[in-house]
């Protein structure tokens, strides 16, 4: 968030603070937020690096355009398992998957 906008929300009278603070996570269930996210920004960065659409990928993973939408979005339902089965699918390696948790683009927040 702009520094400006921030001091904005202030004065106003708004608390400023992130996930963790908000939703009062442990370290634990910060750090498999996190992974979560991680993986599913990997499988669809992948997905988009083969020119797939999500339908391509569902039909790929016999899954549905709907399910591939929420692991990309790192809907609650969709489970680790299913995220890291599904990258391996798309054609990474285990090396480029554990890559994958290791960098991360900023976030889209604002």
């Amino acid at each position: 968030m702009h520094s400006n906008k921030r001091k904005r929300l202030k004065a106003k009278g708004w608390k400023i603070g992130d996930a963790k603070e908000f939703l009062g996570l442990s370290p634990e269930e910060e750090a498999y937020v996190e992974i979560k996210l991680r993986l599913s920004e990997s499988f669809r960065a992948h997905r988009l690096r083969r020119k797939m659409t999500q339908s391509d990928a569902a039909k790929l993973l016999k899954s549905s355009q709907s399910r591939v939408a929420k692991m990309e979005a790192g809907d609650r339902t969709v489970s680790l398992d299913l995220l890291v089965r599904s990258i391996l699918t798309l054609g990474v390696s285990g090396k480029g998957l554990i890559q994958s948790l290791s960098t991360r683009k900023p976030s889209r927040a604002a």
